[in-house]
């Protein structure tokens, strides 16, 4: 039994932030319903290759990226520009404890399925619209891309190769983590308007956006320009606040070093065979190295080329300061503690038994997350879900008037 069953989920959203919060809501018992182009379906389902391979080892028309955001979810394909397919979509809503949308500001008003309209038939509906900008603004209208937030909130502007450095430039994160960030923070917002519902009886509505999102996620880089009035900058791998707390050079590859605190540079300094680094006081505290990060950096960087990364990495693991090696996705996916905690599940799909994904970090002891079925094929629930609604009859009529598939 999940934490959320008995919620029942209506998916409007595509592409990545509402998928990603309406799985986290499948993954934790909720139904999810999404609501799909007939013919069409999410964008995401034609951004590939990479595609899924059957059975045989052919590609399928089922994307990875769709894969990666829609498991435990029913699909269901209607043509929301249809008068009877908003219909339908209403007729879904009455019975719907939560709403995901992530149309542009507004659009929803003329199919009559936006936050006003749905809450007029249930005033208990929990609506979460998710934008770039979100719903008030001067750029409220405009649609919202990750790498475009990215650059926007300043994420970019402290993320890639140090300041300075010849040809060093700004960098996208290498996953859409506004998306992801938008979609944790949503998740967050449904389950708390859920509890408040108990209290009121009532819905409402939650008005989630990219921008605000990732310059809340800004996190301690927003507050130092706050507290200091000068604007962080690129310091590739290196941290603002804390030394030494990046990536060095081995003589084979590079590995990373997170030290913490005091008493863990301590330990490094004796682990790696450097005692003499605690005889200087400019390297005793934090703050101090900090302020004298340049000539510490360079020391330690000269002096960890001369061995390699694994002589360095269990060295210092021995002593318990964090450190360890940078992974390609396969490497990290066969890491003994990743196995140990399952993070990768095997779920099987129509077209292939063998099918697997990334799994759920979150453990629950009491209502732990549960895997029901692949991500579906477009409208593969089409008639499953609808026949709640519909006689047969209806159900064949909208088949072949072209308002639903599947």
């Amino acid at each position: 039994m999940g934490a959320l069953q008995g919620i029942r989920v209506l998916d409007l959203s595509r592409v990545l932030a509402g998928p990603w919060c309406g799985q986290i809501l499948a993954d934790l018992g909720a139904e999810v319903i999404k609501i799909e182009r007939p013919k069409v379906g999410d964008d995401t389902r034609m951004w590939g290759p990479p595609w899924m391979l059957n059975q045989a080892g052919q590609a399928t028309k089922e994307s990875g990226y769709f894969q990666c955001a829609n498991r435990n979810k029913f699909s269901v394909a209607v043509d929301i520009a249809s008068v009877e397919g908003q219909q339908i979509i209403q007729e879904i809503a009455k019975t719907a404890d939560v709403v995901i949308e992530n149309f542009k500001a507004g659009s929803l008003a003329k199919y009559g399925l936006d936050y006003e309209s749905l809450k007029a038939i249930n005033p208990k509906l929990v609506y979460c619209s998710i934008t770039g900008f979100g719903q008030d603004g001067p750029r409220a209208e405009e649609p919202g891309y990750d790498f475009i937030i990215q650059g926007m909130s300043g994420l970019m502007s402290i993320t890639g190769e140090k300041q300075g450095e010849l040809g060093a430039s700004s960098q996208k994160v290498g996953v859409a983590v506004v998306d992801i960030q938008t979609g944790l923070y949503s998740t967050i917002a449904i389950q708390a308007a859920l509890i408040a519902r108990q209290h009121t009886g009532l819905g409402q509505h939650i008005d989630m956006s990219l921008l605000d999102v990732q310059v809340a996620a800004l996190a301690n880089q927003g507050m130092n320009y706050l507290t200091t009035g000068i604007s962080p900058v690129r310091m590739g791998n290196s941290h603002p606040n804390i030394v030494p707390y990046q990536t060095f050079k081995a003589k084979d590859k590079e590995f990373i070093i997170a030290c913490g605190n005091d008493k863990q540079f301590k330990e490094l300094c004796i682990a790696i065979g450097k005692p003499e680094l605690l005889q200087n006081p400019n390297y005793i505290r934090n703050q101090d190295r900090v302020k004298h990060r340049v000539e510490l950096i360079e020391i330690l960087s000269h002096y960890f080329l001369t061995e390699n990364a694994k002589y360095w990495v269990d060295a210092i693991h021995a002593v318990k300061v964090p450190v360890g090696v940078i992974n390609s996705i396969e490497d990290a996916l066969q890491e003994p503690q990743i196995q140990h905690r399952e993070m990768v599940v095997n779920l099987p799909h129509a077209f292939n038994p063998n099918f697997k994904m990334i799994a759920s970090p979150i453990k629950m002891s009491g209502t732990p997350v549960e895997y029901h079925h692949a991500p579906p094929q477009l409208g593969e629930h089409t008639g499953q879900v609808l026949q709640e609604f519909y006689s047969k009859e209806q159900l064949k009529k909208f088949r072949e008037q072209g308002i639903i598939d599947g």
